[in-house]
């Protein structure tokens, strides 16, 4: 193998040498992108000039020489993918696409004004960019999820390329997508490493110690390539070492200088972040004597191979109407599972990723379908989210991301970026809450609603029943956006009939009477235990309306209104989630301008321990007993 990498390289050096015309107009237009970069940074008075220096030439010759795509279809199928995971050198990443003629160079003086897209950092907003970065650490797990999909569900040529500043190299998330990669072989993935060596406010932990970055790189089973990242050869000939590499994924570590090119900044500390100010003209003038063809034409930009199937993400639905038996019980974790195989069926866009619990979320159903379709990621949260963000990019897939609900937390921050990123992800989380008994507090999700509700135009499900679960399944495979599925450890009864129909934002339902004196709200494991009460209660001769909301968010504010003042205005909620953030509060809102309403909130008010479900429901105070309390309590007031 050690002899077939030499005769590669060899051969890369003698087939891909480019001409000295080539290595001319590349080497110009690296700095005619530090000129503009340069600019654009002073007009905004912010940005990050030098952190786009130390890239030039690296974007020139993946722009001019290597990356195959259509300027006038920026998002088509068939186009090579670029992710800038260090994203706050966005303006040169603008003056890529200018240059390549999809806009004007002159809307890049816009950068960072409040009614320009071209913005401090990427996002969506623009037609070339896939997801939002900035948030360090994040792109390389998206670049990974792009590349699995091109090559496992796509079989297309495109290829991927994901550059990384080496300060953002030092994060988690980062080391969990380069297993990935490795662990997958994706020979189709190009990680690039730009090692200017300063951080923001020192220089980075290896400086420029490039025999550690590849002895990393390749223990995680990466084809390493250290280069000269000023070079335009060195740089050509590792790109297309890294095109012609099978079975294992290639990383470009290219040694760089911060603010090259710019007299007095060069490799100097305390000038991250900061526009050039009075040095401008000065720098630019430098600059623009260093270009030697400043009259010639760009070199023409490579054609897409148009090799991707074309995919149909929309009309999904499961294969089968859900055939449960009303008053048995089953998990709703359990539920999920036969959704997504229904679901899996009936579309071949939909695919599964787990993170090594697919036996506990019951996302190992998937292969009873196909296992083709199913992306084990490990115990590695963040990089599942950031995979699936990346196969759901450009609609290729259908995405369901599926792990215990605590374990969630973890990846939130990818989740915030992916908001900003308009994706298109189903996340499912299990073993919610204290319910999962004896596993104790470390894999209790009890936080879990506040932190999707806090997400702008997520969509929450927290299904009660099996025959909901189903329904909240297929609704989440057509609502675009990021959506949650709380799913429970416990089996519990089926409510609904499975001919029931079920709506994003509508609540239902359970119980109700013409003379009830309380509205319970109430959701999963609860509603069991809700049920229960309004039994003992309606012995007691105290009739209560039971409301299972179905979605947290948006929440049925109309229903709740409407049966709360059915009720007298005395209102219930109970829910197995910490009290801030959660069901409780979402109740609150849709009250809050409602006058002569009181409301009983009833969650997990401490810290809870080990011990028997029933036991903790008790102990906490969610159980039936304490809701036939709440009840008497609030009928008296």
């Amino acid at each position: 193998l050690i002899h077939f990498y030499k005769r590669l390289r060899m051969s890369g050096e003698s087939l891909h040498k480019p001409t000295m015309d080539e290595v001319t107009k590349l080497r110009d237009m690296a700095n005619k992108l530090r000129i503009h970069s340069v600019k654009m940074t002073t007009a905004s008075k912010s940005g990050h000039p030098t952190s786009c220096s130390s890239m030039a030439e690296i974007m020139s010759v993946l722009f001019f020489k290597v990356m195959k795509y259509k300027v006038s279809e920026p998002k088509a199928a068939y186009n090579d993918r670029f992710i800038l995971s260090k994203g706050h050198a966005a303006p040169i990443l603008y003056a890529a696409w200018a240059e390549a003629g999809l806009f004007p160079a002159s809307e890049l003086m816009n950068l960072r004004k409040i009614d320009s897209d071209l913005e401090g950092h990427p996002t969506p907003r623009l037609n070339f960019i896939d997801v939002a970065t900035g948030s360090l650490g994040q792109g390389l797990s998206v670049a990974a999820g792009m590349a699995y999909c091109g090559k496992f569900f796509d079989k297309a040529s495109y290829r991927t390329y994901c550059l990384m500043g080496d300060g953002e190299s030092m994060e988690g998330n980062i080391w969990e997508a380069l297993n990935f990669a490795g662990f997958y072989k994706l020979d189709n993935l190009c990680a690039i490493v730009d090692v200017n060596r300063l951080g923001q406010s020192e220089p980075a932990p290896l400086q420029h110690d490039m025999d550690t970055y590849k002895k990393r790189l390749q223990s995680f089973g990466f084809n390493a390539i250290v280069v000269d990242g000023h070079d335009i050869e060195e740089l050509c000939k590792a790109f297309h070492e890294a095109e012609n590499t099978k079975g294992m994924p290639t990383c470009i570590i290219a040694r760089t200088f911060k603010g090259k090119n710019f007299p007095d900044i060069e490799n100097l500390l305390n000038w991250h972040g900061k526009a050039l100010g009075d040095k401008t003209d000065a720098i630019v003038q430098h600059l623009q004597g260093l270009i030697q063809q400043p009259d010639a034409p760009n070199l023409a930009i490579q054609s897409p191979v148009e090799d991707t199937p074309a995919v149909d993400i929309g009309g999904v639905t499961l294969s089968s109407p859900p055939a449960y038996t009303k008053g048995e019980s089953l998990a709703t974790r359990q539920a999920y599972g036969n959704a997504l195989a229904k679901i899996a069926t009936s579309s071949k866009a939909v695919v599964a990723l787990d993170g090594d619990m697919k036996n506990s979320t019951f996302s190992q159903t998937m292969f009873k379908v196909d296992a083709g379709r199913f992306i084990e990621c490990f115990i590695c949260e963040q990089n599942m989210i950031g995979v699936g963000i990346g196969v759901s990019c450009r609609d290729r897939t259908v995405a369901f991301a599926s792990t215990f609900s605590a374990f969630l937390t973890r990846a939130f921050d990818n989740l915030r970026m992916g908001v900003i990123s308009q994706t298109n992800i189903n996340v499912v989380g299990s073993h919610a809450g204290i319910s999962i008994g004896e596993d104790g507090p470390s894999q209790m999700a009890l936080e879990d609603l506040a932190m999707f509700q806090s997400l702008p135009g997520c969509t929450v499900f927290y299904p009660s029943d099996a025959v909901a679960t189903e329904r909240a399944t297929e609704l989440a495979a057509n609502t675009r956006g990021i959506c949650f599925i709380r799913v429970g450890r416990p089996a519990v009864p089926i409510v609904y009939d499975n001919e029931e129909t079920f709506a994003i934002g509508k609540a239902k339902i359970v119980r109700k009477s013409d003379d009830d004196k309380v509205l319970v709200v109430a959701a999963g494991i609860t509603l069991v235990e809700a049920l229960k009460a309004a039994d003992q209660l309606k012995e007691q001769g105290v009739n209560v309306r039971v409301l299972d909301p179905f979605t947290i968010k948006p929440f049925d504010f109309q229903a709740v209104q409407e049966n709360a003042a059915a009720c007298g205005g005395r209102v219930v909620t109970v829910e197995d989630h910490y009290p801030e953030g959660g069901m409780g509060d979402a109740v609150l809102s849709a009250l809050a301008t409602v006058r002569n309403t009181v409301v009983k909130k009833l969650a997990v008010n401490s810290l809870p321990r080990s011990g028997p479900p029933a036991a903790l429901l008790e102990m906490f105070g969610i159980s039936a007993t304490h809701i036939v309390r709440a009840c008497n309590d609030i009928v008296k007031l």
